[in-house]
């Protein structure tokens, strides 16, 4: 009998052990079958995701810090500033207050399935110089616990998390910011123990996660640009070998593999993770191609190269980062990766500046702060202001402190899909006088919304120096909007531009139409439409003194039916400024 009762025992373990396999399957692991992600049910799955650049990593562009550009001299330069210890407490709030899990219940109200999380190794074990005992790995459990953390927070929502090596030990290229790299040391490509740190950060890291199904993958190096068989080839995009890059990934990959058989390891090539050169053919079944794709035009043709890389070696895509551009690029870049069966992650969910869904507020005294951090000026503020700024800086990161960005988020989703607008206020036109603001057009794509000469920015496109809202204030869409004491206007008008609004008129009647306008000299016209027909005639814009100097003009009388419906406001000749449209009904 007692050995019946083992023999059960052991039946009864075997099948539960086979039942748990199948579970951890079926609940999601993602991996790669051909061509495609996909998830334990077999299903495809277009990862549609966000970065979390700023967090366990600061760039400086990302705080008006670009002089300064890596994290280590940020520190160095508030050191001088408030003393080592208050750099500390700071830095631990950092961490506590940029990524919260009301971030990443947003981004799950949002639409996002996956997030991308950019790691800098120093959270997560010593740098080689600094290890009591030379070979050996202290770990450190500050960057592991927020992982955890984080993946909780993303459980909950059944958002994949992407586990990315953003600043690897001793750095992974020629760009210092991205990955935090003092060119003062060697290097990841110039330390033998450097290399076997990441490997061995790796091993650990898979080793904790093998079993957690909601991580997404592995993204084992970021950008690497460098030039192995040429020094002068400082980004390394012209790099044909890429010989010790390939051994790398693959002895992180064999690493990898011992703890953890189940994820998607990401593979990114040279030159900002693009240069594949010598890196194929693959050498684990379960690998993704990335690649990053900033400020071209979003044709098939700049990704054909990709799209024939995934053809010969059968091997999965995915935009592992992309971004810093104005909403109609975010639509079409996103609408060509998933025309072509591609996932995405986004640059960055938050920072100073306004195209990215969170905008980071700027502290009272912060621009004194940066002007003595990156050498601007020699007036040093005293550590009690200089703490305050910063004080406050913690305070803004938090996202109920943030400036949403509703427009972003709607380019990134709804415009992908449909072509249809959507109001970006409710404009409700009422028994009184009734203004509604120049900069509260619609939401929606160019020719949609709004038909503005410059909507994107085509930085990496030689001969090609649009920019998008030139003026960089309140929307990230092609229209050109600024800011002066008085508020929001839009700026730098020309012929046969237009702004949609969808207005509620809450009585039918007639409405006397003005505009708050300010121009240098006369010739500027403006007209409303509905449908395509002017409601009244062209009004002309008279010379006001300057572009802010705003003046009301118009007073022509239109007739507005009860009822929601779309107006139009169209710039027949341009080259003034607009604040405002009032209507003030008549009697």
């Amino acid at each position: 009998m007692y050995t019946t009762i083992i023999r059960r025992s052991a039946y009864c373990l075997v099948c539960l052990l086979f039942l748990y396999a199948g579970v951890l399957h079926a609940q999601g692991f993602l991996r790669t079958k051909d061509r495609q992600i996909v998830n334990g049910k077999g299903k495809e799955i277009i990862l549609r995701g966000m970065g979390l650049g700023g967090w366990m990593l600061q760039e400086g562009y990302m705080f008006r810090l670009g002089a300064i550009g890596r994290q280590y001299l940020i520190k160095e330069k508030i050191g001088e500033l408030v003393g080592a210890e208050k750099t500390k407490q700071f830095y631990d709030a950092w961490l506590l207050n940029h990524t919260t899990k009301a971030d990443i219940d947003s981004m799950a109200a949002w639409g996002f399935n996956s997030i991308r999380l950019p790691m800098h190794y120093a959270l997560f074990t010593l740098p080689v110089d600094e290890e009591p005992v030379a070979g050996k790995n202290t770990w450190l459990e500050k960057g592991f616990e927020m992982t955890d953390k984080l993946l909780q927070w993303c459980r909950q929502h059944k958002i994949y998390l992407i586990l990315d090596l953003h600043a690897a030990p001793g750095g992974q290229g020629n760009d210092l910011p991205i990955s935090d790299r003092d060119p003062a040391k060697p290097s990841l490509w110039e330390s033998e123990a450097n290399r076997q740190k990441t490997i061995e950060l790796w091993r650990k890291l898979a080793a904790r996660y093998a079993k957690e199904e909601w991580i997404g993958g592995y993204d084992i190096l970021n950008e690497p640009n460098w030039g192995f068989d040429d020094p002068k080839d400082f980004r390394g995009t012209n790099e044909k070998n890429n010989i010790p890059l390939q051994k790398l990934m693959k002895d992180i990959t064999a690493a990898i593999r011992t703890a953890d058989k189940h994820h998607i390891i990401i593979i990114e090539g040279n030159g900002f993770g693009n240069n594949y050169n010598g890196i194929t053919p693959v050498w684990d079944d379960n690998l993704v191609m990335s690649f990053h794709k900033y400020g071209n035009f979003n044709t098939t043709g700049s990704i054909r190269h990709f799209l024939d890389l995934r053809e010969k070696f059968n091997i999965p895509l995915w935009l592992g980062e992309s971004g810093e551009n104005a909403n109609t690029w975010f639509t079409e870049a996103i609408g060509l990766a998933e025309r072509n069966d591609i996932g995405w992650a986004w640059w960055q969910e938050k920072k100073m500046g306004l195209n990215n869904p969170l905008e980071i507020r700027q502290p009272e005294g912060y621009v004194q702060l940066v002007d003595y951090m990156t050498g601007k000026t020699k007036e040093k503020p005293s550590e009690a202001a200089a703490w305050s700024v910063l004080q406050q800086l913690l305070e803004n990161l938090k996202i109920k402190n943030n400036i949403f960005h509703p427009d972003v988020v709607d380019a990134m989703f709804r415009q992908v899909s449909k072509t249809g607008t959507k109001p970006f206020r409710q404009l409700v036109i009422g028994s009184g006088s009734s203004e509604i603001r120049a900069v509260d057009f619609d939401m929606g794509s160019q020719r949609v919304a709004y038909y503005d000469t410059d909507t994107a920015r085509y930085q990496y496109t030689p001969g090609v120096n649009t920019v998008g809202n030139r003026g960089g204030a309140y929307r990230n869409d092609g229209v050109d909007i600024a800011k002066d004491a008085n508020g929001y206007y839009v700026f730098s008008t020309e012929e046969g531009e237009w702004l949609q609004y969808t207005v509620t008129v809450k009585e039918a009647g007639n409405y006397a139409l003005s505009y708050s306008v300010a121009a240098e000299k006369e010739g500027s016209r403006i007209s409303l439409l509905k449908e395509g027909i002017a409601l009244a005639g062209e009004t002309a814009v008279p010379a006001t003194g300057g572009f802010q100097n705003w003046q009301q003009t118009g007073h022509r009388q239109v007739f507005l039916a009860k009822g929601t419906y779309p107006l139009r406001i169209r710039f027949d000749t341009g080259g003034c400024n607009l604040k405002a449209i009032t209507f003030t009904r008549m009697h």
